[in-house]
């Protein structure tokens, strides 16, 4: 039985084979790291610690005890740190402490997208079935239901949602949400990173109007926000949300190791010097390392 080459297997290969890299002009590789972690901070419930311990979460990266302890001193922060670093636990661990510590506390949760914020609220909920506490999130976009909105104004201890939905069925109608803004101790923006040019603007404005509200019914919630790695993260932050913003980016989830290589496609016509096309040379690795079962994305200009 033919037996699949391994990533490793396969970069090996490319490095002997003449023809491959006389195409490739730099290859760079930057070395796996480690993980940084810390113990979960004393203030933090036995009973989320037994249920992230469930998840196989047996301590916190650095970057993820760092922002538990900002969120709890009440401070506003921005966290920049590399994809599947567990930012999502940035939020989701001060928000569950302060829903135990008083089960009255709201947080809002804000994404770009309705399928983002579908992928959280699963997540979340996974972590709150393994509580076994009577902690409600809910999403609220155009898709709720209009028969379960009160429920969720009323009984949701977190409520997803998106820039548009607050704007034009939240804030308009905030005297529906009493309750629900007397209590707002976190206001979470996650891909913070997305919120610039002239959609940033308007958001900005939006969220100057949710302070205003909280404001008037009593509360200063906490902001915490999280981003792709930008050059001003802190600047962006204080921007959208008018508030005085501290950095976390000392990742400190471990990074597999990896190599960047520019892969220049090989010459058709030397007199001419003109090569062969990018988007069927990139159809050919791909169809290489697929065959060998390497997990592959190639990313395209259209879905089409």
């Amino acid at each position: 039985m033919f037996k699949k080459r391994t990533l490793p297997q396969l970069l090996a290969d490319f490095k002997n084979d003449e023809q491959f890299m006389k195409n490739v002009s730099y290859w760079h590789v930057i070395e796996e790291k480690e993980a940084i972690t810390a113990p979960f901070p004393k203030n933090v419930d036995e009973k989320i610690v037994q249920a992230l311990k469930k998840r196989g979460i047996s301590s916190l990266y650095t970057h993820q005890a760092e922002a538990f302890s900002l969120a709890t001193a009440k401070r506003s922060f921005v966290a920049v740190t590399p994809t599947a670093s567990g930012k999502t636990l940035c939020y989701n661990l001060p928000v569950l402490q302060q829903i135990l510590e008083d089960e009255h506390s709201r947080a809002l949760y804000i994404f770009p997208t309705k399928a983002l914020a579908q992928d959280q609220n699963s997540e979340l909920n996974e972590i709150i079935a393994e509580l076994g506490l009577p902690v409600k999130c809910y999403t609220y976009d155009g898709d709720t239901a209009p028969n379960i909105r009160q429920t969720v104004r009323k009984a949701g201890h977190v409520v997803i949602t998106n820039p548009d939905m607050l704007h034009t069925a939240i804030l308009p109608h905030h005297t529906k949400w009493v309750g629900f803004f007397e209590n707002l101790k976190f206001i979470v923006i996650d891909e913070l990173h997305t919120y610039r040019g002239v959609f940033g603007s308007h958001v900005a404005n939006v969220i100057r109007r949710l302070k205003r509200i909280a404001n008037y019914y009593g509360s200063k919630p906490v902001f915490i926000c999280t981003s792709a790695t930008i050059a001003n993260p802190v600047q962006l932050a204080k921007e959208l949300t008018g508030e005085d913003v501290f950095l976390i980016d000392k990742n400190g989830a471990p990074q597999g190791k990896k190599h960047f290589i520019f892969y220049n496609p090989p010459v058709v016509n030397e007199p001419l010097q003109i090569r062969k096309s990018a988007a069927k040379e990139a159809i050919r690795l791909a169809d290489l390392f697929l065959k060998e079962k390497v997990q592959t994305i190639v990313f395209a200009k259209s879905r089409v």
